[in-house]
């Protein structure tokens, strides 16, 4: 993922640009993939945006079974096998990356704004079966992407709610809670958001 995030870093005079925030999806957004989605901007510019969903699992696969697909043959510590897969998005959803807090880098890690950063190597994954990775961390499948222009199009539709990302809400938020909990830091109601407000 070092190649794509790069290729969507943030540009002089970007302001606009939204690499490092966290994107909500509104109530009325339908789209299976993407309702009540919160998604973190790995990468934003001018020629589109990358990012990670990160309140969705995927069912019946823990860090354990996803070390097995890899033929990693590590033995994990009973506190590590459970550990959630996040359901990053349907590009590349063979691949996997971690976004993690900045505590650990290699050559392939790449730093975002803020406190984060993205590793996609099985180094990482090593690191973590033997607890040597970052402090916190999520492990996702694939990724989520959009053209130039088509998320600013988007946003405009009133389709995503943008805020920043807090750390708390990434790696200590249950799954259940990420969007309601999200929606909650800029004081909104998700219940008094009409399903149509996004068409006016």
């Amino acid at each position: 993922m070092k190649t794509i995030i790069h290729q969507h870093r943030q540009t002089s005079g970007g302001n606009y640009y939204l690499t490092g925030k966290l994107l909500l999806a509104m109530p009325f957004l339908q789209d299976v993939q993407f309702a009540h989605s919160v998604i973190y901007v790995c990468g934003h510019d001018a020629h589109g945006a990358i990012g990670l969903i990160i309140n969705k699992h995927i069912p019946n696969l823990n860090f354990k079974d996803l070390l097995t697909q890899l033929h990693l043959n590590i033995e994990l510590p009973p506190t590590a096998e459970n550990f959630e897969v996040y359901y990053g998005g349907s590009i590349e959803i063979t691949r996997g990356f971690v976004l993690h807090t900045q505590d650990y880098a290699i050559d392939s890690t790449v730093m975002i704004d803020g406190n984060l950063a993205v590793t996609s190597t099985l180094e990482i994954l090593r690191a973590i079966a033997h607890n040597r990775g970052p402090q916190s961390f999520l492990v996702c499948m694939g990724y989520t992407g959009w053209t130039a222009g088509q998320l600013e199009n988007e946003i405009q539709e009133n389709n995503w709610m943008i805020v920043e990302a807090n750390p708390n809400l990434l790696f200590d938020t249950s799954l259940a809670e990420k969007w309601r909990l999200s929606m909650a830091t800029i004081g909104v109601d998700p219940s008094i958001l009409s399903i149509d407000s996004g068409h006016a």
